[in-house]
């Protein structure tokens, strides 16, 4: 594969499993101490990336989720945030701005902390009331951060007696990394094609419903805008239908990515139409991934995990063929704004 470490990745990514062992035991002892509501605090793009565990819980749990903008928080308040509330702060850094903001300000309101990053050394390590370290880099974080944050889920759900299958669970997801990886394997000719036909495309609609419109979001802002410099409009399946869809006439490029929770049809439904329309129509779908050993019931739980990896493909070839390194920016981190 190009420019692709097959050990590192499936070091990180089996860490990131890994990091179940030591959440249970934290979270546990949350929920026992009279825990009332979990906030999900991430900044940008580790942010987007609570959002399927945040979704989650919302579904199938009656434990009250928060999945908020940190400024927002720091801005304007939160009715709900304070000493019962356990705050999850990802951030692959460790030196976010505004994680180690909101940080602070959970701590002084009395909430227990759990800050998940790749570096033991950094402030929000040191400054955590419990630190998970797992090391990932830009291209390895997304499958990273969704596992950890859907680790502490299913750690308040099994808790609660809202579900009795955690151990079984977490024993098909040992088995993922080494099935991500043989995805990456079988995707790496669609993702060299797609990224050659795509090149020099100046405009993409992604989109994506339940699970996957994380990634959607996700690929389009940091990966895309952020890394590529490629204008986008990520929009979620349901609202493309009130709005954006006026956008689609031939040659436009729209992007569907598809899961395989309940809201499947969601983002059929934008494929369908963009059908039509466009013949730059490209639809990732999680449901076209194997993975020997692992469910149909824990598949549904891992379609942003498995459109990750697939992408991850996608962003390799582009940075080659157009010349533009994933690393390369004007802005971000080296103004102040």
């Amino acid at each position: 594969m190009l420019n692709f470490d097959e050990d590192r990745f499936l070091r990180i990514q089996s860490g990131a499993v890994a990091q179940a062992s030591g959440l249970r035991p934290v979270v546990a002892k949350a929920l026992q101490a009279g825990a009332t509501n979990l906030f999900l605090l991430g900044s940008g793009g580790a942010g987007i990336l609570m959002e399927p565990a945040a979704r989650l819980l919302r579904s199938r749990s009656a434990f009250p989720v928060f999945h908020e903008v940190p400024a927002e928080v720091l801005a304007q308040g939160h009715g709900h945030l304070g000493a019962g509330s356990l705050v999850v702060i990802p951030s692959l850094s460790g030196t976010t701005k505004e994680s180690l903001e909101i940080l602070d300000h959970c701590r002084a309101l009395g909430a227990t902390v759990i800050g998940l990053t790749a570096h033991a050394d950094s402030p929000l390590a040191q400054r955590a009331d419990h630190t998970f370290v797992n090391f990932a880099e830009d291209d390895t974080s997304c499958e990273s951060f969704y596992l950890q944050s859907l680790a502490v889920v299913l750690a308040i759900m099994q808790e609660r007696g809202e579900i009795d299958s955690y151990d079984a669970v977490l024993a098909e997801l040992a088995r993922l990394p080494q099935a991500l990886l043989e995805a990456k394997r079988g995707f790496e000719p669609r993702a060299q094609a797609w990224a050659e036909q795509f090149k020099d495309e100046p405009y993409h609609i992604f989109t994506g419903a339940g699970s996957t419109w994380a990634q959607a979001w996700y690929y389009a802002m940091c990966i895309l805008e952020e890394m590529q410099w490629i204008r986008t409009r990520p929009v979620h399946a349901n609202d493309f239908f009130h709005g954006t869809l006026e956008l689609v006439e031939e040659g436009v490029s729209v992007v569907v990515l598809a899961g395989e929770d309940a809201s499947r049809p969601l983002s059929q439904r934008v494929a369908a139409f963009a059908a039509e329309r466009t013949g730059k129509l490209t639809v990732f779908d999680a449901a076209e991934v194997e993975t020997p050993g692992i469910s149909p019931a824990v598949r549904e739980l891992i379609s942003p995990v498995l459109l990750a990896t697939l992408l991850e493909r996608v962003s390799a070839h582009l940075e080659v063929l157009r010349d533009h390194p994933l690393t390369t920016r004007r802005y971000y981190r080296r103004v102040r704004y």
